[in-house]
């Protein structure tokens, strides 16, 4: 079952619950979609380590070929071609690598090139296989390396995590897209409630399953539990605030390979989402 784990902004607790949850788990896979600052692996420490570089196609106009029609500048939607003193110009920060200016170039005065944006990094840890993608800083989109960390998963362990980058732009699409199930993770505040209702907005677009998991609980009113209820969200865990659980966080350590208590804890999450997720799978092929 591949579950992602989701959260409006940073700082909320998705990474703690993804490596919590991978970790009680008999055997998992653990993926660190969040490409532009992956942390996961500063808890898992994995062994084993092995790397491999990610590119992608960027288009060079060959001059004596080209005529100047100029049909690819105007093809290109995200402006990454220029015809300027008779010299086509390809910037390279913002081509998306869709192959559209040479499939149209009448002339055939393309070719392409690689051009590396980032890698793939794998480990062990214990019982959880590490995959992390890593963005070279300046790139523009991180979406390549996400497709390359999803694509050979299909017989990976019965647990797959997926640690999704904050908010609900195209890359959180890109790694919830192919997701049994998706975690919510919110702050009980009204700013917590803000960005809980943008991933929720974003799951329910893409149709997936999905629960919440309420962290840094405390007594008293909770605003994005009162959410829930109202709009029907099914609530699969609660974490308190707790200072110890916060050290253990803040020092990249494992919290449910340290303490009895949070190993209880989320094992009990754990077999929720597994519940849901496998009803999810039977009722909804």
């Amino acid at each position: 079952m591949k579950v992602a784990v989701l959260s409006g902004k940073g700082g909320t607790g998705k990474t703690l619950v993804s490596v919590n949850l991978a970790s009680v788990a008999k055997e998992s896979l653990y993926i660190d979609c969040d490409v532009e600052e992956p942390n996961g692996h500063l808890f898992f420490k994995p062994k084993n380590y092995a790397s491999e570089s990610i590119a992608v196609k960027i288009p060079i106009s060959d001059e004596k070929l080209c005529s100047g029609c100029r049909k690819c500048v105007e093809f290109c939607k995200f402006n990454a071609l220029a015809f300027i003193i008779n010299k086509l110009i390809v910037f390279e920060n913002v081509c998306h690598s869709c192959g559209g200016c040479i499939l149209l170039c009448p002339e055939h005065a393309f070719r392409e090139k690689d051009k590396p944006i980032g890698q793939v990094q794998y480990g062990v840890s214990e019982n959880v296989t590490v995959m992390t993608g890593v963005l070279n800083p300046g790139e523009l989109s991180g979406v390549p390396i996400i497709k390359k960390l999803l694509q050979d998963i299909v017989n990976g362990p019965e647990l797959i995590m997926i640690d999704c980058p904050p908010g609900s732009a195209c890359i959180v699409m890109e790694s919830i897209k192919d997701a049994d199930y998706c975690i919510l993770v919110a702050e009980p505040t009204l700013f917590g409630v803000h960005n809980l209702n943008l991933v929720y907005e974003l799951v329910k677009l893409f149709k997936k399953p999905h629960g919440v998991i309420l962290n840094k609980c405390v007594e008293g009113e909770n605003p994005a539990e009162k959410f829930c209820i109202e709009k029907d969200i099914k609530v699969i865990g609660q974490i308190p605030f707790d200072s110890a659980l916060g050290t253990l966080n803040s020092n990249a350590q494992i919290s449910v390979r340290e303490n009895k208590k949070y190993h209880d804890l989320f094992s009990s999450i754990l077999q929720v989402v597994t519940q849901e997720g496998s009803h999810e799978t039977v009722t909804n092929p």
